[in-house]
C-alpha cells in the first residue's frame, strides 16, 4: 500500500509539475494516452474494466434514487412501508448486495496484483536489453550496458523549445521497438524517480541502490514522461522522452553514437595545443551543458548548495586543486565527479571558468594538463 500510495502522489507531483511550470504546454486528453507495452496495457485494460464497472453502477443507483423519488414522492399521496424490514428482501438484502459488491471488487483486486506482479519481478532471460537509468540534479544518463553507449539527457531551453518547453531533451532515450527492455534505476545524489505514463510504471531511483523494472515493447512513437520525485530547485528540469523506433532505424543510431564517440576521443586525444579562444569557445558549451544547472550560467551559483565561481578561491586558485575537485568531486557537498569526461571537455571547463566572470587569471589548461591530473 505504501508503495501504490507513493506511486500515485510521486505521479501527480509530476504532473503538476508539467502544468505548474511556466510556458509548458500539458497533451489534455480524457483518459490515459495510449499504452506503448504490453504490462501497460494489462494495466489500461484493468482501469477500463473498473471504470466501466463503476460508470454502470453510478447509472443504476442515480436511476434507481430519481425513480423513488419521483414515484414515491409525498404529493402523490404515497406512504412509506413500514414493514419493509420484514420480507425476505429487506431480511437479505444488508448481506445479498455487500457481499456482490465485495466480489466486484476482489475480482478486480486479484487482476490488478497479478499485473502489479508483472510490474515488479523482471522476467529471468537473456533476451533483454538493459539500460542503467541514472538521475542526477538535474539531469537524467542512459547507459545502453550490451552496446558500449551512454547518452546524457537534459533539458531544452524554452528559446529553442518553443511549445514543447519542459518537456523536451536534447537526447533521447532511443529504444527498438518489440523488445523486452530492462531498466536498472539508480541516482548520482538524491531521489529521482522514471516515469512515462505509455510503459505503465513509475520508479524510483535511490542513490547508493539499485532497482529493476522492465516493459516489453510493443508501439512505436515518441513518449514523454517526468522524474516523479521531487529533487530540489529545479525539480521541473528533468523531462524524459522516450523515442521507440523501427530495429532497422536502432541499428542505425548505434552507429552514429559510436561515430561520435570515435570522433570526440579522436578530438581529445589529439596531439595539439589549444588555444584561450579555442577553449574557451568549447569550455562555455560544455560548461552551459553540464555545469550551468548548479553554478549558474552567470557565474554566480545557488549559495550555500552551490557555490559562485565569480570570484571563487577554486577558480582563482592553484590549477591543480581545480582540476581535482572537477575530476573527483568534493566529498560531502553536491560536486559530483566529473572524471567520465575526456580531457579536452575538462580542460575546456576549468580553462573558463577560470577565465569567465571577470575572473581573468590568465590561465590555459591543455588536455594533457588534466591526462597528468588523472
Amino acid at each position: 500500500m505504501f508503495f501504490r500510495s507513493k506511486t500515485l502522489i510521486g505521479s501527480t507531483s509530476a504532473a503538476l509539475g508539467l502544468l505548474g511550470a511556466g510556458g509548458a504546454k500539458a497533451e489534455w486528453g480524457l483518459n490515459f494516452p495510449p499504452p506503448a507495452a504490453g504490462v501497460a496495457q494489462e494495466i489500461f485494460d484493468i482501469h477500463m474494466m473498473t471504470m466501466g464497472i463503476a460508470t454502470a453502477l453510478l447509472v443504476i443507483v442515480f436511476a434507481f434514487i430519481i425513480y423513488s423519488l419521483y414515484t414515491h414522492r409525498k404529493s402523490r399521496g404515497y406512504e412509506a412501508d413500514q414493514h419493509f424490514h420484514e420480507t425476505w428482501f429487506g431480511h437479505w438484502a444488508w448481506v445479498i448486495i455487500p457481499v456482490l459488491v465485495l466480489g466486484v471488487d476482489l475480482t478486480i483486486a486479484s487482476k490488478a496484483d497479478a499485473v502489479l506482479k508483472k510490474v515488479w519481478e523482471v522476467p529471468e532471460g537473456k533476451d533483454f536489453l538493459d539500460v542503467k537509468v541514472t538521475g542526477h540534479q538535474w539531469w537524467w544518463e542512459f547507459d545502453y550496458l550490451d552496446h558500449d553507449i551512454k547518452v546524457e539527457s537534459r533539458y531544452i531551453p524554452e528559446e529553442d523549445s518553443e511549445e514543447l518547453y519542459l518537456r523536451e531533451v536534447d537526447n533521447r532515450l532511443v529504444l527498438p521497438n518489440n523488445t523486452k527492455v530492462r531498466f536498472l534505476h539508480t541516482s548520482a545524489d538524491v531521489l529521482h524517480a522514471f516515469w512515462v505514463p505509455e510503459l505503465g510504471f513509475k520508479k524510483d531511483a535511490i542513490p547508493g541502490y539499485v532497482t529493476e523494472t522492465w516493459a516489453g515493447l510493443n508501439r512505436g512513437g515518441v513518449f514523454r514522461g517526468q522524474c516523479a520525485e521531487w529533487c530540489a530547485a529545479w525539480h521541473y528540469r528533468m523531462p524524459l522522452v522516450v523515442e521507440v523506433v523501427s530495429e532497422e532505424r536502432f541499428a542505425e543510431w548505434k552507429e552514429e553514437q559510436n561515430q561520435l564517440k570515435v570522433a570526440a576521443l579522436a578530438e581529445a586525444s589529439a596531439d595539439k595545443t589549444w588555444s584561450m579562444d579555442e577553449l574557451m569557445a568549447k569550455g562555455k558549451e560544455v560548461y552551459d551543458t553540464k555545469c550551468a544547472a548548479c553554478h549558474q550560467v552567470t557565474g554566480l551559483g545557488l549559495p550555500p548548495a552551490f557555490p559562485a565561481l565569480k570570484d571563487s578561491p577554486v577558480a582563482k586558485g592553484p590549477i591543480a586543486g581545480h582540476l581535482d575537485i572537477v575530476l573527483n568531486g568534493k566529498e560531502g557537498t553536491a560536486m559530483q565527479a566529473w572524471g567520465s569526461m575526456n580531457d579536452l571537455e575538462i580542460a575546456a571547463i576549468v580553462t573558463y571558468e577560470r577565465n569567465a566572470w571577470d575572473n581573468n587569471t590568465g590561465d590555459v589548461v591543455q588536455p594533457a594538463d588534466v591526462k597528468q591530473a588523472r
